[in-house]
């Protein structure tokens, strides 16, 4: 029984005010929704904070949910994570999920284009993206999610791909929401 007292202080430590790890469908999604949703409202965060913690969350649990068939390990779809904390100053969203080792690099390049991008450059690929329907993928993702979650933060996204096995490794993916100007 050890471990649950060891996870909660881990918890606390991290200041992890929501963690979900296990199926994720749509279902799934609008209750993990409501719950960070609710606690912000509790604690009487700012409408615009608000609004771009949701922004992010979205783009992360639609990913997840998207990407759960891609990883081929046995029950991918229980194989992610979700979290989200909260500090002083700022929101740290956080998930993970599996993804075939095949996908890593055109991943990771897109994610070190939009990472290299300034406001202007971020708001210039959005806007093409839109305009001529970016690059589809058969999961109908064209990367639009990862520079909205980039734009609406204001932060480079921290990524990093762990290997698992042969073909698979597991991806994480750290959005960082200032505060600052929050109570202003």
């Amino acid at each position: 029984m050890k471990y649950v007292y060891d996870l909660h202080s881990i918890m606390l430590q991290k200041n992890l005010i929501l963690v979900y790890e296990g199926e994720f469908t749509q279902e799934i999604t609008k209750s993990v929704l409501s719950m960070a949703e609710r606690n912000m409202d509790s604690v009487g965060e700012e409408s615009n904070i608000k609004r771009k913690v949701f922004n992010v969350m979205v783009e992360c649990l639609q990913n997840i949910c998207k990407h759960a068939d891609d990883a081929p390990v046995a029950d991918a779809r229980n194989a992610a994570i979700f979290m989200i904390g909260k500090h002083d100053n700022e929101y740290i969203i956080t998930s993970g999920n599996p993804i075939a080792n095949d996908k890593i690099e055109p991943l990771s390049e897109k994610l070190a284009l939009i990472n290299s991008l300034d406001k202007e450059g971020l708001k210039a690929m959005y806007k093409d993206i839109i305009s001529k329907g970016g690059d589809l993928s058969d999961k109908g993702g064209a990367g639009l999610g990862f520079v909205d979650m980039a734009r609406k933060s204001g932060q480079k996204l921290e990524y990093d791909f762990h290997p698992v096995n042969d073909k698979t490794s597991f991806f994480s993916l750290k959005t960082t929401i200032s505060r600052a100007g929050a109570n202003e």
